[in-house]
């Protein structure tokens, strides 16, 4: 259905009404003045003028109703040789296009067409058989024989196909108008769906922007911050009886402070660069830097922060995507750091590195606490670990150690599911985490 017509069509309806009314009573005045028809009365004649016009300014109302009426006025017109043939033909054309084109029920509408040309034609036919239009019109002619065609079936035919030419145009273009309103109101409706998609895209794409910088400064801040916290307690403890264990406590400081502006630094520029694909998992420059080459240098700064770690690789080394790198090094550091703030005194971690056929896996086990003191942690890390292991279709495990402890796992795919060499990163596998309530058969101990 095509949409209904708005108020400025209404309005000019009555005006094409008004203006039709006018062009008929002019038309009226000449067609009098030659005497075609008997002389009725101005007011008859006026009349039937204004029965012809003024119904049009309601034919988006009501088209069905006004094509009738008009039709029946223009029939009643022509028998009573008041009619004149101009203008009332324009009115007549536009009633039966009406229909078509703004008709509601596309049934009813041809019905009422259907009935009009029917109508019309029965008239017609009517006239010719009894040769009231032949006598009134053409007196002198004859139904004579002579010549190739009779000059009443010539008439006949003239008048049969200008009807089928009239109708058949009003019932063309009346469809061809309504199809094509009910196309535009399609493509009208299909662009207002397309553009609320691309609001929602991009607010999609804002929202999952600041996911990966939330995740970020998160990796960020937190690791540094933690590892701050342990060495500035520690160089307070030491501070009088080994003021040389406090410098390196201090300086420990200051290198993990360095770090964090530094990765801060690199992480602004980052969102600062338009033609970084902020749909990948970050791959920046940090993709270059942080990767598993950084791995023993990470599991080092955890054991100078008070955390024993041993680092292990178990496998011939291979070519690894960077978007893969750069999430196995940030759930490495987010597992050590939960260690450091979780484990409690006393813990130790161990980080595994497997390079297998088809995958690379990675586990952080530490011993100490099982799980995370209560109010300790926000969860967020758990997260973020999920989200980067999704990027690149990987599956994360976390959960306690049958023996005590915590374990993180996290299963890489290299044949499928992540990313070329380049930095792009394809759907996989969604990663699993078991953060809370999990037990050792949640989580496999190999470590």
């Amino acid at each position: 259905m095509r949409p209904r017509p708005d108020p400025r069509s209404y309005r000019n309806d009555a005006i094409l009404a008004l203006v039709l009314l006018v062009g008929t009573a002019v038309s009226l005045i000449f067609y009098r003045a030659t005497g075609t028809y008997a002389e009725e009365p101005w007011w008859i004649a006026l009349l039937w003028a204004a029965g012809m016009s003024l119904p049009l300014a309601a034919r988006r109302r009501f088209p069905e109703i006004v094509a009738v009426v008009v039709s029946i006025v223009y029939a009643a017109g022509v028998v009573g040789q008041v009619a004149e043939l101009l203008i009332s033909q324009i009115v007549l054309f536009i009633s039966v296009y009406t229909v078509g084109a703004w008709g509601r029920s596309r049934l009813i509408a041809n019905i009422t067409r259907g009935a009009i040309v029917v109508g019309m034609f029965a008239w017609l036919f009517w006239q010719l058989i009894f040769f009231s239009a032949v006598q009134d019109y053409l007196p002198d002619l004859e139904r004579s024989t002579d010549g190739y065609m009779s000059p009443y079936i010539a008439f006949g035919a003239i008048q049969i196909f200008t009807n089928l030419l009239f109708f058949w145009g009003a019932w063309y273009f009346g469809d061809s108008a309504f199809r094509a309103a009910r196309e535009r109101a399609a493509l009208e409706q299909r662009t207002a769906e397309l553009a609320g998609a691309r609001a929602r895209a991009e607010a999609q794409a804002v929202a999952l922007e600041r996911v990966r910088i939330a995740r970020e400064l998160h990796d960020v801040v937190a690791h540094h911050v933690s590892v701050m916290g342990v060495q500035a307690g520690a160089a307070r403890r030491v501070l009088a009886s080994d003021p040389q264990a406090a410098s390196a406590s201090l300086s420990a400081i200051e290198a993990s402070a360095r770090s964090a502006v530094d990765e801060l630094h690199r992480l602004l520029g980052t969102l600062r660069d338009d033609s970084v694909d902020s749909g990948a998992v970050a791959v920046t420059d940090a993709a270059s830097t942080y990767g598993l080459a950084r791995l023993p240098a990470l599991v080092d700064e955890a054991a100078s922060a008070g955390l024993p770690s041993t680092f292990t690789v178990i496998g011939a080394e291979r070519a690894v995507p960077a978007t893969v790198e750069l999430s196995a090094y940030r759930i490495t550091q987010e597992a050590l750091t939960n260690a450091r703030k979780h484990a409690g005194a006393g813990a130790t971690a161990d980080v595994r590195l497997r390079y297998l056929d088809d995958a690379v896996e990675l586990e952080v086990a530490n011993t100490g606490a099982s799980s995370p003191r209560r109010g300790s942690g926000s969860g967020l890390g758990l997260i973020g670990m999920q989200e980067r292991a999704d990027a690149v279709g990987a599956v994360v495990e976390a959960g306690p150690r049958s023996r005590g402890g915590w374990l993180v796992r996290a299963r890489f795919p290299l044949a499928v599911g992540v990313a070329d060499s380049e930095g792009s990163a394809s759907e996989g596998s969604a990663s699993e985490v078991s953060a809370s309530g999990a037990t050792a058969s949640d989580v496999e101990d190999t470590a």
